[in-house]
């Protein structure tokens, strides 16, 4: 790690300049163009007043977090077969997110498992073939291209009455599946 290279970061990000540090730490305007150039080491201490004058700890400087994902291939999901149906989670870790959205391949007559009544709103969109949603006791007809938005608020499943497959983009806010 570049550690005169990520305080001066820190620095910029809070738009502090290098004599403001030096006064919060009581340090010199010298001494910190000298860290930021890597030209001198601080002492643990030393370095613990820089980061509390930047806002931050020792724990949370040094730990390394790794870049967010933000594409995921067929490399990347998780696949669980059901009686009837398959389901492939497309976003590895989704519950942590706001929304989880995964395909739904429904075989020739078959069903969802049922889904009670819970917080948040679904949405879906047929890829392929067409389904009967159900809510509570209204069957709708959707069918290849056309899309699907309700609240979670009655019992709620997809049926597959035809004799080919289909499949649905499914997600749901909050991860639900």
């Amino acid at each position: 790690m570049n550690l005169g290279k990520k305080i001066k970061e820190i620095r910029i990000l809070l738009n502090l300049t290098q004599e403001e540090l030096a006064n919060r730490t009581e340090l010199t305007k010298g001494y910190i163009s000298q860290l930021e150039n890597n030209l001198t080491e601080p002492s643990i201490s030393t370095l613990e007043d820089i980061l509390k004058a930047l806002g931050t700890n020792l724990g949370d400087f040094f730990q390394e977090k790794s870049p967010e994902q933000i594409v995921f291939s067929s490399n990347d999901y998780f696949e669980k077969e059901y009686d009837g149906y398959k389901i492939k989670w497309l976003v590895p870790n989704a519950q942590k997110n706001e929304m989880e959205p995964i395909l739904v391949i429904i075989y020739p007559h078959s069903e969802t498992e049922v889904d009670y009544p819970h917080e948040g709103q679904e949405f879906g969109y047929v890829l392929e073939g067409e389904i009967l949603l159900c809510i509570d006791n209204k069957r709708i007809k959707v069918r290849k291209g056309e899309t699907f938005y309700f609240d979670c608020i009655k019992t709620h499943y997809l049926h597959n009455v035809k004799d080919k497959i289909c499949k649905v983009i499914w997600v749901s806010s909050p991860p639900n599946f």
